[in-house]
């Protein structure tokens, strides 16, 4: 669809191609009550059951669905050597960022007041985390190395994956960067029963305490429920490509952008905004021209069609503007001069800067991490990272001096709030104290 800011009716039909609703069936979300209430009930046995059922996957019992280090080292070790050096590049470059991310923020520190009190914060990492990497439609390495690494990073000792394995059919790219990833333990085990099983634990599977990565509504409603028990990242919803872009990047290139993320999902969303009406049929033009030749073109089609917009603006200011209304996934700067146009930018999970600057290069190997906020979240949430993995502890050892003046700054709070047990314990460490007694 095309769309202009100069007509009359732009509004409501922006509005009506950026409408998606989060809310999920509810069947579906009474299904997956149920699925969790029997994991919780019934352990393994229901993730038996649940496994057999919705992959189609036969096992005599859930240890059997575990997939051991040997065999995800000798996934790796089968590799086509150029698949397993691109693979072990990109989770270098991961890893990097991530690195540099931890050295950045999630550093412990304190410091000391004239009077001796020492204040600070204690970084930790989590000890347990589950990811869930979708296994359905299509295989995904890339989001192994996107939930394992940071979490590596930040420190997190036990690593669970779950992975569904539709007829057990499994994918040693897949096996391959767990192996590379360092992920500790994996089952052939997804859906709602894998986010269950992960949050309440089983006999086999061990209990987390987050669980990150993205799945289908069933994945996404159970980890919305099982919230509170453990942590979560994020409720994904369908991908989603922002281009800016001034005219000067090659059409096909635009085209072949939009293209790499519709062909996820028909719900997927690609939009292009652009000053220039002569570009935007070019784009349109590349598109009309590439789609045929693509082995998911009626993926890409129907994405397109229904939620896909080509949008002509009256300048590049105003794009950007639009940008931020929509708080992108995904937000490509394909610009001569993007370093003139990002300081405007204030909501997107990425932004890629640059005509070769490929939003699939972020995806894959750049080295930020690819689990991104959906469903204009970008406007108050951020990319999964290290600082998903720790959480943080404040540190306060007050001297005797400094519990002069403090005391008496609580005890007048206190006392005002009605808490007199907070004022009287404040107030008995007001000089003159009783001396200290000596440790037994």
């Amino acid at each position: 669809m095309q769309l202009s800011t100069l007509d009359a009716g732009f509004e409501a039909a922006f509005a009506a191609r950026l409408h998606w609703s989060a809310a999920t069936d509810a069947a579906i979300e009474q299904r997956v009550a149920d699925i969790l209430a029997d994991v919780q009930k019934r352990g393994d046995a229901a993730v038996l059951d649940y496994t057999q059922r919705f992959d189609g996957l036969q096992a005599a019992d859930v240890k059997a669905l575990e997939i051991t280090q040997a065999e995800l080292q000798a996934a790796l070790d089968s590799l086509p050597a150029a698949q397993r050096d691109a693979l072990q590049a990109a989770a270098a470059r991961v890893r990097k960022y991530h690195e540099a991310q931890k050295k950045a923020s999630g550093e412990s520190w304190s410091y000391r007041d004239e009077d001796g009190t020492l204040l600070g914060q204690k970084v930790t990492p989590l000890d347990r985390v589950g990811i869930y990497v979708p296994g359905g439609k299509a295989a995904y390495p890339s989001s192994v190395l996107m939930n394992a690494l940071p979490a590596h990073v930040a420190g997190v000792q036990d690593i669970i994956m779950v992975v569904p394995t539709p007829q057990g059919v499994r994918n040693p790219l897949v096996l391959a960067a767990a192996c590379v990833a360092g992920v500790s333990r994996a089952f052939t085990v997804g859906g709602a029963q894998a986010v269950a099983a992960l949050a309440y634990g089983t006999a086999t599977i061990p209990k987390v305490d987050k669980i990150t990565g993205p799945g289908n509504a069933y994945v996404a409603s159970a980890k919305k429920r099982v919230f509170g028990t453990v942590g979560i990242d994020m409720i994904a919803g369908p991908s989603e490509i922002l281009v800016l872009a001034d005219g000067t990047t090659p059409a096909e290139w635009v085209a072949m952008d939009l293209f790499s993320q519709a062909e996820h999902d028909e719900l997927a969303q690609s939009i292009l905004l652009c000053p220039d009406a002569a570009y935007i049929a070019e784009v349109q033009a590349a598109i009309d021209r590439l789609l045929p030749e693509m082995p998911r073109r009626e993926i890409i089609a129907k994405s397109l069609n229904d939620r896909g917009a080509l949008i002509l603006t009256r300048s590049m200011e105003e794009a950007c503007d639009i940008s931020n209304r929509i708080a992108p996934e995904h937000l490509e700067v394909s610009s001569r001069d993007p370093h003139r146009w990002e300081p405007l930018l204030r909501h997107a999970g990425a932004i890629f800067l640059g005509a070769f600057t490929s939003e699939s290069l972020g995806d894959y190997c750049a080295g930020p991490n690819h689990v991104l906020p959906t469903s204009g979240t970008a406007r108050f949430s951020s990319p999964l990272g290290v600082y998903d993995f720790q959480k943080r502890s404040s540190l306060i050892e007050v001297s005797e001096a400094g519990a002069q003046p403090l005391g008496r700054i609580a005890a007048e709070l206190a006392y005002g709030e009605g808490l007199q047990a907070h004022a009287r314990a404040a107030e008995l460490r007001l000089n003159p104290v009783p001396p200290m007694r000596e440790p037994q």
